[in-house]
């Protein structure tokens, strides 16, 4: 049987532009730069409290990567800046820095509203060159979206296809989505986060890196138009949720424009998925509360995070 992954139908510009619009939520919020994340009001985080079982704490942010890669052009830096010897008293106290150039593909981040434009426009219509300056954001700062609790759901595709992972360059479908909730049992509603795994960090552990950019197993944007139905908040993936090579012609990333730029959806990107797979198999479900935590960065276009499930 071939290991190749699925053809998606290729998109036009003006298709993608009339998805666009008809996905877009504009005007929907008067706390705009939080976007879809003004879904989520106190009953959902009591909705979602009530799915915590026995406990678990499932962390979804990936290690610290140092290490330089076909994945990782930009490595994070870590190094001691105290061992103790700086001053002479007691208690010695140790100290290291930390840096990150984080929008990429080996860090485990948050993208908030600030970070896609389309046509030159943000979220809500504000040009982008008028809102994003050399001291960051004006609007849709990652600071104004705050902590979020809420249902998580994720869609396991390598567990219902009975795979180990997806190949890289497999599209995920309208259809995958719809079958996804339904071989696990779970619902995608009314202010609930999506994560999708596409098992590509136990690929990576199993064959060794490869470029992301170039071919990685994604949402097609075919997809995008069910999950606006839904009314997600949140949308996460182990990679960064678009198929690559792209759908579109011209667009490298449209899932981001789509999501971020006409749904105001914040995206997680490069989550570790496996740990989460693992416990939803063993729970025999795979909704789950789920807590985001971004770092209040006035101006940032988004945050490196270390996400946790609790089931």
């Amino acid at each position: 049987m071939s290991t190749d992954p699925p053809q998606a139908p290729q998109v036009s510009r003006e298709e993608f532009d009339a998805l666009f619009a008809s996905v877009r939520t504009w005007g929907r919020w008067p706390a705009a730069d939080r976007g879809a994340w003004n879904r989520v009001t106190p009953d959902h985080v009591r909705r979602a409290a009530a799915l915590v079982g026995d406990g678990t704490v499932v962390p979804l942010g990936l290690p610290w990567n140092t290490q330089p890669g076909p994945d990782n052009t930009k490595p994070a830096l870590h190094y001691m800046s105290d061992l103790g010897d700086a001053e002479p008293s007691e208690p010695a106290t140790h100290k290291d820095f930390l840096a990150v150039d984080y929008h990429g593909k080996a860090v485990s981040h948050l993208d908030a509203l600030s970070h896609v434009a389309y046509r030159g426009q943000l979220y809500e219509g504000h040009p982008a060159r008028e809102v994003i300056g050399a001291g960051g954001a004006r609007f849709g700062s990652v600071a104004a979206l705050g902590p979020l609790v809420t249902k998580g759901v994720l869609l396991d595709l390598p567990a219902v296809l009975g795979t180990d992972w997806l190949e890289p360059g497999h599209a995920v479908r309208a259809r995958d989505v719809v079958d996804a909730e339904r071989a696990l049992g779970v619902g995608i509603d009314d202010g609930c986060a999506v994560l999708v795994r596409s098992g590509r960090f136990r690929r990576r552990r199993e064959r060794g890196p490869w470029d992301v950019d170039a071919a990685s197993a994604g949402l097609h944007v075919d997809a995008l138009p069910l999950l606006a139905t839904r009314g997600i908040s949140l949308l996460g993936a182990d990679g960064d949720s678009d198929v690559r090579p792209s759908p579109v012609d011209g667009l490298h990333s449209p899932v981001h424009a789509l999501a971020v730029t006409a749904m105001g959806v914040p995206l997680l990107d490069n989550l570790d998925l496996e740990a989460l797979s693992a416990a939803c198999a063993q729970a025999g479900r795979y909704e789950f509360m789920i807590v985001v935590t971004p770092l209040n960065v006035p101006g940032g276009t988004g945050s490196p995070v270390n996400p946790v499930a609790l089931l």
